[in-house]
C-alpha cells in the first residue's frame, strides 16, 4: 500500500497522523482513498469540480506528479507520496 506523508498543518484532518496508508494504483486513486477515509480534508485539497487546488502538490519520490502523468501517475505498492501545500504570507 502506498504511504502518503501528511504535513503538520493538515494533520488535524487525519487524526494527527504523519503518514496514512492508501489503496490505489495511481496517484488519483490513492488521493480518492485518502479523501474517502478523511472527508474533511477534501475542501482543503480540492476545488468544487474535484480537481486539486493549484497550491496543493503531490510528490512521488522527488517528482511532482504534475510533471509526470498528473493524477494518472502510477504508484507502486511501496511508493511514498508526499503532500506539500504551498504556504504564502508575510
Amino acid at each position: 500500500m502506498p504511504i502518503l506523508k501528511i504535513p503538520n498543518p493538515l494533520r488535524t484532518y487525519v487524526n494527527g497522523q504523519a503518514e496514512v496508508r492508501l489503496q490505489g494504483a495511481t496517484a488519483g486513486e490513492a488521493l480518492e482513498d485518502l479523501l474517502t477515509q478523511f472527508p474533511a480534508l477534501r475542501p482543503q485539497l480540492c476545488k468544487d469540480d474535484g480537481s486539486l487546488r493549484a497550491f496543493v502538490n503531490l510528490f512521488l519520490d522527488r517528482s511532482n506528479i504534475r510533471d509526470l502523468q498528473g493524477l494518472g501517475t502510477p504508484v507502486a505498492p511501496d511508493a511514498v507520496i508526499t503532500l506539500v501545500p504551498s504556504i504564502a504570507g508575510g
